[in-house]
């Protein structure tokens, strides 16, 4: 079966599902990365209470999600692969509304920002890869979903996010954390470093 294939049945089946699926669906995958984003905060909140190389993890997080996101959207420039809401010929209309002409599919941005975030917050933050992993992945299966891209656009933005963030966080934690070790003693102190009897750990 391939990837058009695949495709129809996806968004076959979620127009037998109820309204409220669709709704929830459709919300749910800004929804998923909004909760991503706000673990990693609270992941970067806590890491204050810890050692530099912890707060310097958690600091890599959204670095690593931007340098994904702006990879993802140099590749998508280059491929110029049509919305399957537009180009899928007999496939079910579209839960979302299709994005307009020239806003590509491949690979699936939603998907390369759940991922990075995902996995550095796994990195940062072990203890949270039970939540962040589960909702990258229903993040990226919901773009099917509601039919504005193909399953490999969202198979590959989460390798592609994966990958990157990894990347990122792998080459950067040494040069963070020695950043983090000069902000401690500067005014920026707060930002890298809870004051001693807080309760900011979580």
């Amino acid at each position: 079966m391939n990837s058009t294939d695949l495709y129809r049945d996806v968004t076959d089946f979620a127009h037998g599902t109820p309204g409220w699926v669709h709704s929830f669906a459709d919300a749910g995958t800004e929804g998923g990365i909004l909760l991503l984003m706000a673990v990693a905060i609270l992941g970067w909140w806590r890491s204050r209470r810890h050692d530099p190389r912890a707060v310097a993890l958690a600091i890599l997080v959204p670095v690593g999600t931007v340098v994904a996101y702006v990879l993802s959207e140099i590749v998508k420039g280059m491929v110029e692969e049509e919305r399957p809401c537009r180009a899928v010929a007999h496939a079910a209309a579209s839960i979302a509304t299709c994005p307009p002409e020239g806003d590509w599919s491949f690979p699936s941005n939603h998907s390369v920002i759940a991922a990075s975030l995902a996995v550095g917050i796994a990195i940062a933050w072990r203890a949270a890869i039970w939540l962040a992993v589960p909702v990258a992945l229903l993040t990226g299966f919901s773009r099917v979903f509601v039919g504005v891209h193909y399953p490999h656009d969202v198979a590959a933005g989460l390798a592609f996010g994966a990958v990157l963030a990894a990347l990122t966080i792998l080459l950067l934690r040494r040069p963070m954390t020695a950043l983090v070790l000069r902000l401690r003693s500067g005014p920026l102190r707060p930002l890298v470093e809870a004051q001693r009897g807080s309760h900011a750990a979580v």
